[in-house]
């Protein structure tokens, strides 16, 4: 009998149910905290009185939201603290709306208040003052849906005044009076070019430009509440991202953080002046980095407190009291309330208590090099029980999953994951590879992947693949590949392209056609389709549009010759039903075996815990028959969810 066999199974409930808290935050007068909790199965938004946290009596918890069916995505406070908003929905189609519920709660007999109710709209936020609270500028793509008009919103009365009619801009930044400062759109070579704007008018030529390779890392970075001090995050002339401080008199700008090996990251400013006083840079791990000793001195006591990383989710206007989160790595996160006057800690919630003394796993930080020098940062999780000397190296080869990222330009990061857990407790070593075009790294990884779909980004992903079973981690016949958006994109490829490699691959709103894809994005990403185009391929010209077909797994779906598992949200407006309809025909055509699941209810990935488990219940059984792992029986959690198996139930055990 080995390890795993003795370490229990954790249900899945555990892992992908809905958490028992989270999304903490205070408002802004320090009065409230408020968070994210089940609410008839569902996730909705409840407050409290600060004080009353810790204390054995909560009876003044009120329950603000009322949502039902689909959970509430994101949340936050307005900034004069009176009431609270949220976006919304509809089934997956990400057309969020904005919703504004006051104090009293909806359990209170308060009302929900629409605030932009229009149909095929989503809102975006462009502004937030500090001067003028009850206010916020907002974009709306109710006019033409390519665009956002800029209104001014006034939380008071819930009316919007159009301050900017958009017919051609990307995006805006405004200053702390509500009042545009720049348009940005695209230029010719897929970057941006940056306009002032005076007066309501925008600048014929623009004050600022980049080219394709600056055009993900380079822009404003918002003012100082003063407006004295304009921020930017800038790789010009440089390769990793840097933040600058521009005095807006004069025009000098200042270096402020940088990092060599990677980008900065997200920065820490005074809730009242805006000043930066701490920034973060990511290369495996996250480091912090203080320009005020008072924080530095504060993130130095709570580094004493916590086991694993940790850091400041909310924070007062006063700045008294902050918000942290604690993700102690192989437990489940935990929030909680800290007074910086009595430097107290008290604990707020534990994401998911369930999972506190599971046989949770450490995740190792890996650097994998690519065939032509590239370094890949990467993080493996192995199961229990197989790797005695903690070296990350098991005993001997396990099988493994290659769990690929979406974007492509975002990237995995270090800490509790959800899904290696589960992987890993089921008998699986977990590899998830920043491969080439990951964001985080610097420009000249990102412009790596340019033109390069399923050809050098592919090759990093098999170059792990390598590198994972040169080093004794997994099993040359026993590596499936599975992501979603761009990772399930990778999963199609690495089956219909290197048939031999992957023994099976599970597919989660992967597009199959680059062409039709790029048909069918979102109007309101029109504004920025030639980025689309530069990285991808070009259907406007010739060798453009053959280099999307020639990247295509549909091209190649006769040559899939292992086992395959496809999910899909027939609401996705990013990848639409389409692309998982057509590579199922395809390869059913060719009698081609294929396991399809459709959810009705769904967009780009499955937000209904429901759904999530039913596909995951799914999933691990499938693995499980191809690699030889374990799994938790799929049970009855397909009759909670909307799952539509459209074919190959028979591949699947238990279906």
């Amino acid at each position: 009998m080995t390890d795993l066999d003795t370490t229990p199974l954790i249900p899945r409930d555990h892992l992908f149910g809905n958490p028992s808290r989270s999304g903490g935050k205070i408002s802004p007068d320090g009065k409230w905290v408020s968070w994210m909790a089940p609410w008839q199965g569902v996730m909705n938004v409840f407050m409290a009185p600060f004080d009353s946290i810790g204390a054995d009596d909560e009876s003044d918890v009120r329950r603000m939201t009322a949502a039902e069916g689909r959970p509430i995505p994101q949340y936050f406070w307005a900034p004069d603290s009176g009431s609270l908003l949220y976006i919304r929905d509809r089934d997956g189609d990400e057309n969020y709306l904005l919703y504004q519920v006051g104090l009293e709660g909806i359990e209170n007999g308060g009302e929900e208040k629409c605030l932009t109710p229009f149909e095929n709209t989503r809102v975006q936020v462009v502004g937030g003052s500090e001067t003028q609270r009850d206010k916020l500028l907002i974009g709306l793509n109710n006019r033409d849906p390519r665009f956002h008009d800029v209104h001014l919103l006034d939380l008071n009365t819930g009316e919007t005044t159009l301050v900017f009619e958009n017919n051609e801009w990307a995006g805006f930044e405004a200053d702390d009076s509500l009042t545009l400062r720049w348009a940005v759109r695209q230029n010719a070579a897929g970057g941006n070019d940056m306009h002032e704007i005076t007066g309501g008018v925008v600048a014929e030529e623009p004050r600022e430009t980049t080219g394709l390779e600056d055009a993900l890392i380079t822009g404003m970075a918002g003012y100082t509440t003063d407006g004295s001090t304009l921020y930017w995050t800038d790789s010009r002339g440089r390769d990793t991202a840097a933040i600058y401080a521009e005095d807006v008199a004069t025009g000098t700008r200042t270096l402020i953080a940088e990092d060599a090996r990677a980008d900065i990251g997200h920065t820490l400013r005074h809730p009242k002046t805006g000043v930066i006083q701490g920034w973060t840079a990511t290369y495996l791990r996250t480091e912090h980095h203080f320009l005020d000793e008072d924080l530095k001195a504060a993130f130095a006591f709570l580094r004493e407190q916590f086991e694993g990383d940790f850091g400041v989710q909310s924070r007062t206007d006063d700045d008294r009291r902050w918000l942290v989160w604690n993700d102690p790595l192989t437990g489940p996160i935990a929030s909680y309330l800290f007074d910086r006057d009595a430097m107290k800690l008290t604990k707020f919630y534990v994401t998911k208590p369930e999972l506190e003394g599971a046989p949770l796993q450490p995740m190792h930080t890996v650097e994998i090099p690519a065939r032509d020098g590239l370094t890949l940062p990467s993080y493996l999780t192995l199961p229990p029980g197989c790797d005695a000397d903690g070296d990350g190296v098991p005993g001997a080869p396990v099988p493994m999953v290659l769990l690929v990222h979406g974007g492509p330009w975002a990237r995995d990061g270090y800490g509790f994951n959800r899904q290696h857990q589960w992987l890993a407790n089921r008998g699986n070593a977990v590899l998830s590879v920043n491969f080439r075009g990951s964001m985080g790294f610097g420009k000249a990884f990102v412009n790596a992947a340019n033109l390069e779909w399923s050809g050098k980004m592919h090759d990093d992903l098999l170059d792990a693949v390598d590198w994972a079973v040169e080093r004794g981690v997994a099993s040359r016949d026993k590596v499936a590949i599975m992501g979603g958006s761009y990772g399930g994109y990778a999963t199609l490829v690495g089956l219909a392209m290197t048939p031999e490699v992957f023994a099976c691959g599970v597919d989660i709103v992967g597009p199959s056609n680059l062409e039709t894809l790029l048909e069918t994005i979102p109007p309101y990403w029109e504004p920025l389709v030639k980025q689309f185009h530069e990285r991808m391929g070009d259907p406007s010209t010739p060798e453009g549009l053959q280099a999307l077909k020639d990247a295509s797994p549909l091209y190649r779906a006769k040559d899939i010759v292992r086992p395959l598992l496809i999910g899909q949200g027939a609401n996705d407006p990013r990848v639409k039903q389409a692309e998982s309809d057509q590579i199922v025909e395809a390869m059913e055509r060719d009698g081609v075996p294929v396991t399809y699941v459709l959810f009705p209810d769904e967009g780009h990935g499955f937000a209904r815990p429901e759904n999530n488990i039913a596909f995951n219940a799914i999933t691990e059984n499938f693995l499980a028959e191809v690699l030889g792992g374990r799994a938790e029986p799929v049970g009855d959690t397909l009759a909670a969810s909307t799952a539509d198996i459209r074919t190959g139930r028979e591949f699947v055990k238990g279906l």
